[in-house]
């Protein structure tokens, strides 16, 4: 009797580097191992989509799409390339409008993927159905999906079988046109025995010969005999990575599966041991340089309990790295706990996850409940959707009050389309106002990835991988002797007169450069970085985390209110606003757009 053919996924080059490298590996890095990977006869690729669209303009100064036909032209054109989708969120972490979302379907069509994996973090239906049909439209596979993960101990309402069965229904009587079904549990917390019981239940309620498989991640330690479990149910596919991107945070090992499915009924995609030996081989010499986070390679038992998810727990741990707070990780972990229990219970998948990661990370930093996160709160207020249940009323209350927002019960793609912010004519005026071409792919970049997707598309973008080469050559690098800096602007009054002076570096000494009397048009607008100017007096206005200097939002000179924004940082995948303590005038700025600044750091003084 012929063995079972499973299709194996291999999602090495999206999942894979997403959950051990926080999706930053450059193409020319990895483009070999790609071609060892169809020598060993994998047809089956994860090659894009997710966190593996943004990262590449975030830190790698690539474009996602380059990437994707230069992926396609390595496989050949039989090979089946499939992406992953967040719904109405496509490949962002904000809901787009339906403009956005069909643009997403017609350029992934347009660059080589055969099929788009399609998920909703709160399992609303509702947010898969536009979606959905664009796909199709677009002649892309679509392969829906429901999202699982156990609760933490104690709970109950949401992500058992029954639950999932009545998505699985809405998802049908909703008439979204799919060609597969997944079962993705993006934190590996469900038990072996709830997806035996779930595949089942599929199996009996889907037509005969519809394709279902299960993605999940060895975080918690069960991947394997979860997959077992699927099998055993009458899954048809599976998700596997090769080593060195493997295992812990990742999916387990291609391997370490087909030596668990040894004297079993199934053939895992016809792959012959020794071609995956070489696949790897090849695949651990380009990667040799990369810093392997240690939580990377880690199985957590408290995962099932705060359920991070792979695929964001390293892009977070690195976050925290660089920002030299990565002490506080097992806090913001355990805070998971709650905030999954008073959130509603999405399941903990982007973006969902980050939303409660970065709740977590506030109670932490700056108390319980003190600080809600924009994305968190507009969860519990409904602006992503439907929760599986109702979120904690108090915590409804506070993110209202904070946010200054109401609770809606409106379509997340209905608001999306009400935000002009959000049009694709929007986009295309300010690529025009930058001098961009405003050609599809570039709507679509600035669209997605805003400043810093403008950013790439003018030649500034910035590359920042880690590297144990580049990591070496910093730690040995002379410490550079402190200098004057070059072309400081100050703004100093004489006699009651303004003037704007600037300062230029001339070996190492200071010398003026200009003076000029100060007028409101030389000011630069709000929206730019303006001069940095040094020894103002007055109250420090202070950063209350470590991160990057986003936007400067005031100048010096300017009047502010008690609460008003001055500064935005970016820290942890979040803006952070750093407003006024007072009512007073701006009398210097200490700081520059870009920099990277501590907490507590003075950035201006009023």
């Amino acid at each position: 009797m012929a063995k079972k053919f499973i299709d194996v996924m291999d999602t090495t080059f999206r999942d894979g580097f997403q959950s051990v490298f926080g999706a930053r590996v450059a193409m020319a890095d990895f483009l070999p191992a790609v071609s060892a990977a169809k020598e060993a006869g994998i047809t089956h690729f994860e090659f894009g989509g997710g966190a593996r669209f943004q990262s590449l303009y975030f830190y790698l100064n690539e474009d996602a799409f380059a990437m994707m036909d230069k992926f396609r032209e390595t496989v050949g054109p039989e090979a089946n390339l499939q992406t992953l989708s967040r719904g109405v969120n496509t490949v962002t972490l904000d809901t787009g409008s339906r403009e956005l979302v069909d643009l997403h379907a017609k350029l992934f069509k347009k660059h080589g993927t055969t099929t788009i994996r399609n998920f909703d973090a709160l399992n609303d239906v509702e947010n898969l159905k536009y979606s959905g049909e664009r796909i199709a439209h677009h002649g892309l596979k679509h392969e829906v999906v429901v999202t699982m993960m156990d609760l933490p101990a104690g709970c109950s309402g949401a992500h058992d079988v029954a639950f999932y069965e009545r998505i699985l229904r809405e998802i049908l009587d909703a008439g979204i046109p799919y060609h597969s079904v997944c079962f993705k549990d993006a934190s590996g917390t469900s038990s072996p025995q709830k997806v035996y019981e779930t595949i089942k239940m599929a199996r009996k309620l889907l037509p005969q010969n519809t394709h279902i498989r299960l993605h999940t991640h060895e975080t918690a330690g069960v991947s394997v005999a979860c997959y077992m479990a699927a099998l055993e149910a009458g899954a048809d596919g599976i998700d596997l990575a090769a080593s060195p991107v493997s295992g812990g945070t990742s999916q387990p090992d291609i391997l370490t599966m087909l030596h668990a499915v040894k004297g079993k009924n199934y053939d895992l995609g016809g792959l012959d041991v020794e071609k995956i030996l070489k696949y790897e081989s090849v695949l651990n010499e380009c990667l040799k340089d990369y810093f392997l986070p240690p939580e990377a390679v880690q199985v957590s038992p408290l995962i099932p309990f705060s359920p991070m998810p792979g695929g964001a727990l390293t892009a977070n741990t690195q976050m925290m790295r660089d920002n030299n707070i990565l002490d506080k990780f097992p806090e913001v972990i355990l805070a998971m706990r709650e905030v999954v229990q008073k959130g509603g219970y999405g399941t903990s998948v982007t973006p969902v996850s980050q939303f409660y990661f970065q709740q977590a990370f506030n109670n932490v930093m700056f108390g319980p409940w003190k600080k809600i996160a924009e994305g968190y709160g507009k969860m519990v207020l409904g602006y992503f959707g439907k929760t599986p249940v109702e979120p904690d009323k108090s915590v409804v209350k506070l993110a209202s009050e904070q946010l200054n927002l109401k609770p809606t019960k409106e379509h997340a793609m209905d608001i999306a389309d009400k935000d002009e912010s959000k049009s694709l004519k929007f986009t295309r005026e300010l690529l025009k106002k930058e001098g961009i071409e405003p050609s599809e792919e570039n709507i679509f970049i600035a669209a997605a990835c805003k400043e810093k997707g403008i950013a790439f598309l003018k030649g500034e973008g910035k590359v920042n991988i880690r590297k144990k080469s580049a990591n070496a050559a910093e730690a040995s690098a002379p410490t550079p002797r402190a200098k004057t800096p070059i072309n400081e602007k100050y703004s100093v009054t004489v006699n009651g007169k303004k003037f704007d002076v600037e300062v230029a570096d001339a070996d190492g000494k200071a010398e003026i450069k200009s003076v000029k009397p100060a007028s409101v048009a030389h000011m630069p607008p709000p929206e730019l970085s303006p001069a940095k100017t040094t020894g103002g007096s007055g109250e420090p206005v202070k950063s209350t985390l470590p991160g990057n200097v986003f936007k400067i939002l005031v100048a010096v000179g300017d009047s502010v209110k008690k609460g008003q924004r001055m500064f935005v940082l970016e820290a942890m995948k979040m803006e952070i606003d750093v407003n006024a303590p007072k009512d007073g005038l701006v009398t210097s700025i200490e700081v520059q757009q870009g920099q990277t600044v501590a907490n507590g750091q003075i950035l201006a003084k009023i």
